[in-house]
């Protein structure tokens, strides 16, 4: 986290119109700096005067999935998803059987005191707290759900050990899923995610981190090779909260995970960091959100990912956006790929909309890249073998993601996972 606060502090906007990294700033506060007319456009794929369609500030919104109309890959939200891969979860109906959900402490443990499971319907008040559903996938999850499981951890709880929810699939068939987690206020918790076996499935996950609550809520995609999962995943920050969301996405045939934070309360602070590894064939896919919609809260983002194989496919698309209300803002996201062999394709897009100068910081980064010659040379020149120096570079750069979950068993797990993987392409 050292080097992207300080590259976030480098060159904070002092001129009213442009941010750090010389993108002007929105035309919907154009009028107010000195940069109006025609120069000012807002940040985003393709550029354009005015609020282009992909702007993050008027996007549609719905729980009903016609209202999006029918996807034919030319979207701006889907350009780079192989849709004929999602098998139907934006056409058909999700009359399929969900992945099961268990709920336990870690590792199987006791629940921790305190920590409510409950079972709900549709018309529960705290579904749709999070979020509305933002594309067609997701809204199709919506109509077709017929219950959520919704995990509470009480006001004021301070849990010493972690949540684990277990999302186990066991058939194909085309599925939808709900599931909430609220962390009320003052409370304090590490809340796991565990995706594994088969399944087709589109999901709704939405996090309410109340006034006050500090939540991790980490996002493990290790399905089996036949999985298809699209999952948005929406947070609610209030007032003085903390919220950190990690995303590891090892497993599945096409994986889509889109995590939304939003901020409703000033004071608000979020770290949204992923770790990707795609081999051949797969398509691993994040799209995330961060919108800062009041003053004075601080946002951190960083994903990092590796492919190795033919036709190996991730896709990181980070779209924050600042609005005129958000006074205060300080902000940055980076995107790390590290291709290790022929045939394998990173596409990384970050967008930043502003719409007030009045900011602390913001700005973005983004690199995709092979090894670095030099690095291997050193550890080379050293005595260390070619091919364990390549594990060695690639387990240090992935390092810094998983490090920050803070559940030794869970880390310990996927530092496996990610070692069965480097074994895979024989590096």
């Amino acid at each position: 986290m050292t080097e992207i606060t300080e590259k976030a502090r480098i060159g904070a906007p002092a001129i009213d119109g442009f941010t750090e990294e010389g993108e002007n700033l929105s035309p919907l506060n154009a009028a107010a700096g000195p940069l109006a007319g025609a120069s000012a456009k807002s940040h985003s794929h393709g550029g354009g005067v005015g609020v282009p369609d992909s702007s993050r500030a008027g996007r549609l919104t719905s729980y009903k999935a016609d209202d999006f109309g029918q996807l034919t890959g030319r979207e701006e939200d889907w350009r780079f998803t192989p849709l004929k891969r999602l098998r139907g979860l934006q056409s058909d109906a999700l009359v399929g059987t969900a992945p099961t959900v268990t709920v336990s402490g870690p590792e199987g443990a006791e629940l921790p005191a305190g920590v409510v499971v409950e079972t709900v319907g549709r018309d529960d008040a705290r579904i749709g707290v999070a979020g509305i559903p933002e594309d067609r996938v997701s809204a199709a999850a919506w109509e077709a759900f017929k219950e959520a499981t919704v995990v509470t951890i009480p006001a004021e709880a301070q849990l010493e050990t972690g949540v684990a929810v277990v999302i186990e699939g066991t058939s194909t068939e085309l599925s939808a899923q709900h599931v909430v987690i609220v962390a009320e206020k003052f409370s304090k918790a590490v809340v796991v995610l565990d995706h594994k076996g088969s399944a087709t499935v589109s999901q709704n996950v939405e996090i309410d981190v109340q006034d006050g609550a500090d939540l991790t809520v980490v996002s493990v995609q290790e399905w089996a090779d036949d999985a298809v999962h699209a999952s948005s995943q929406q947070t609610r920050v209030g007032r003085d909260a903390k919220f950190k969301h990690v995303t590891v996405t090892l497993g599945g045939d096409l994986v889509r995970v889109t995590p939304s934070t939003r901020f409703t309360g000033t004071g608000g602070d979020a770290e949204m960091f992923g770790l990707y590894f795609a081999d051949a064939g797969q398509h691993l896919e994040h799209r995330l959100f961060v919108d800062h919609a009041v003053a004075n809260c601080k946002s951190r983002v960083l994903y990092k990912g590796a492919l190795q194989g033919k036709n190996a496919h991730t896709v990181w698309v980070g779209d924050v956006l600042i609005r005129k209300e958000a006074e205060g803002t300080d902000s940055y996201e980076a995107n790390r790929n590290l291709v290790l062999t022929d045939g394998a394709r990173a596409d990384s897009v970050p967008n930043l909309e502003i719409e007030t100068g009045l900011i602390e910081g913001a700005g973005h980064a983004s690199t995709t890249g092979r090894f670095d010659d030099e690095h291997l040379f050193y550890l080379m020149a050293r005595g260390i073998p070619e091919d364990v120096a390549r594990r060695l570079v690639v387990r240090g750069f992935l390092h810094e993601i998983i490090q920050q979950i803070r559940v030794p068993a869970l880390e310990e797990r996927l530092n496996a996972s990610l070692e069965r993987e480097l074994e895979a392409g024989n590096l």
